[in-house]
């Protein structure tokens, strides 16, 4: 139910973090990965670490602003591999600034690299997963696609529509046999969230406080839910929003 043997996935953003930490759990249930991003360095690292674990991975270098790369990216993995199951939407930025003090163009590099990026891919992906006879396409949104911040207005506004993007594409594609759902990471540590942390006074103290694991999350934590989304366990679940927080989102 949960073996991903022979299929292959396409993770964007999967060269650290939550995306690697998603990348291990597919290569452990046996899937072929290609991280895809633009830092060759950091993908080594994580190359090797997959290849500790006896994955197939590759690296594709692609830069998520660029339709045309976008494009290429996961042609050439269908095309090397001959298909595509699995793409998971993960790339992802932010610009700490209180709403009034944002640039346009800020707000355009956050909205287009969290979500317009997102669309490009699936929308590349979804030829190549109907020749398949289905796929799984899972993005990762956040606790802002739930709740408000006075400093990550074009995060909010991206990861809030993430979820909703997500919801339409299963709603159009269930058809073909491809399911689309989101995760909703809580707060994770990741070099994203530590510099948060960096930049916020007292976030690591509220951050704990709320959170009823007594804990940040880690990168491992996203391993078993990319797995479950990824594979036939998941396949009459679709549109779904899934929270991985350690009960941050249920706390009061």
């Amino acid at each position: 139910m949960f073996d991903l043997k022979g299929r292959v996935a396409f993770v964007t953003g999967g060269n650290g973090g939550i995306g690697l930490g998603m990348a291990k759990g597919l290569a452990a249930a046996g899937a072929a990965v290609v991280i895809a991003g633009r830092n060759k360095t950091k993908a080594e690292r994580a190359l090797t670490e997959l290849k500790a674990i006896g994955a197939r991975a590759e690296f594709v270098e692609l830069d998520i602003l660029q339709e045309t790369s976008c494009k290429q990216a996961i042609d050439t993995v269908a095309k090397t591999f001959g298909r595509l199951d699995i793409l998971i939407n993960n790339a992802g930025t932010t610009v700490r600034k209180p709403p009034q003090d944002l640039s346009v163009a800020e707000w355009r590099q956050v909205m287009d690299t969290n979500l317009t990026a997102a669309f490009v891919c699936a929308q590349a992906a979804y030829p190549h997963m109907v020749k398949a006879g289905g796929g799984k396409i899972i993005n990762t949104g956040s606790m802002m696609s739930l709740f408000a911040s006075s400093y990550a207005a074009p995060y909010a506004a991206s990861k809030g529509g993430i979820v909703q993007m997500a919801r339409a594409l299963a709603v159009a594609w269930a058809k073909d046999n491809i399911q689309v759902n989101t995760i909703l990471p809580g707060w994770i540590d990741t070099d994203l969230t530590r510099s948060a942390r960096e930049q916020v006074p007292g976030l690591n103290e509220r951050v704990l406080a709320r959170t009823p694991a007594g804990r940040w999350g880690a990168p491992a934590d996203f391993a078993g839910i990319a797995v479950f989304l990824a594979s036939p366990a998941s396949d009459f679940i679709t549109g779904a929003a899934i929270p991985v927080d350690g009960g941050y989102s249920v706390q009061a």
